[in-house]
């Protein structure tokens, strides 16, 4: 007599996997939201706290560099602008690492009891991130709206810089998450990374003060592309971009994001084991 069967695979091949993560894609969205309402709950002002962070470090980056150090802007821009501008880049980035590197370990319990793709929950992290970015633009708008200072034509090629950004968030994010499941003490390094990168990164400054010969080096970090390129976006036409930097960025952005995958599909079977 016929019987039927489940077969429950140890290893699934890899088109399988992929297939998978659109079947789960209800949990993707369950997840996400979740992470958004714990985000703010219990909070005294809620979601304007996605304002107050880059509103507040815009000032005193504005004062430290711009009044203090005199640092140039770029054009026509107001420097409060030129910062503003580079901020909404850098936050995203900043809070999409920060929530995927913890992401596995925070949701433990889950990874460790049923199947589905571990690539769907630091995914689902980045989209809290995402909404804060989003909020942010209204401050950039009420800023520009303030200086009588609006963007060009390019203003139609930011969706690429957000998609370039998205990328080296979402690269970096799924090394350290699989990092830190392995290596616990990458929870103290990450905050390090997000400090120590936010002051070699063009934030509080334009890039074009460095040094000629320095540009391509600097430009390693992908960071500097991700942030000349919003600038270039929304400062108008006086503000140009060192493409050959750009072009290293980008291509910088784009290995990371291949082997940020790579890394987290290859330890990804051992996340059960040692969480």
């Amino acid at each position: 007599m016929a019987r039927n069967e489940i077969v429950l695979e140890a290893g699934r091949k890899e088109r399988h996997y992929w297939a998978d993560l659109w079947h789960f894609r209800e949990l993707f969205f369950f997840l996400a939201w979740r992470d958004i309402l714990v985000r703010y709950k219990q909070t005294i002002i809620g979601i304007a706290w996605a304002l107050i962070r880059p509103v507040l470090t815009m000032i005193v980056f504005t004062i430290i560099f711009g009044k203090l150090a005199k640092m140039p802007t770029e054009g026509q821009a107001p420097y409060a602008l030129l910062v503003f501008a580079a901020m909404l880049p850098w936050q995203f980035f900043a809070n999409s690492l920060s929530e995927c590197s913890a992401s596995l370990v925070s949701n433990a319990n889950l990874v460790s009891k049923i199947y589905f793709p571990r690539l769907i929950i630091p995914s689902s992290a980045i989209v809290v991130s995402f909404v804060d970015f989003i909020i942010s633009w209204f401050i950039l708008f009420g800023m520009m709206a303030w200086y009588d200072f609006w963007p060009d034509w390019r203003i139609v090629t930011l969706p690429l810089f957000i998609l370039l950004a998205a990328s080296t968030a979402m690269g970096t994010g799924l090394l350290m998450a699989a990092l830190n499941v392995r290596y616990r003490d990458f929870r103290y390094i990450i905050p390090f990374i997000v400090q120590f990168g936010l002051y070699i990164s063009p934030v509080g400054f334009s890039s074009a003060v460095i040094p000629e010969q320095w540009r391509l080096l600097y430009s390693m970090n992908p960071m500097v592309g991700v942030i000349d390129g919003f600038r270039w976006a929304l400062l108008g036409s006086d503000v140009s971009i060192y493409w050959p930097g750009f072009y290293i960025s980008v291509c910088l952005s784009i290995v990371m994001l291949v082997f940020g995958i790579y890394y987290f599909r290859k330890t990804e079977k051992t996340f059960a084991d040692v969480i």
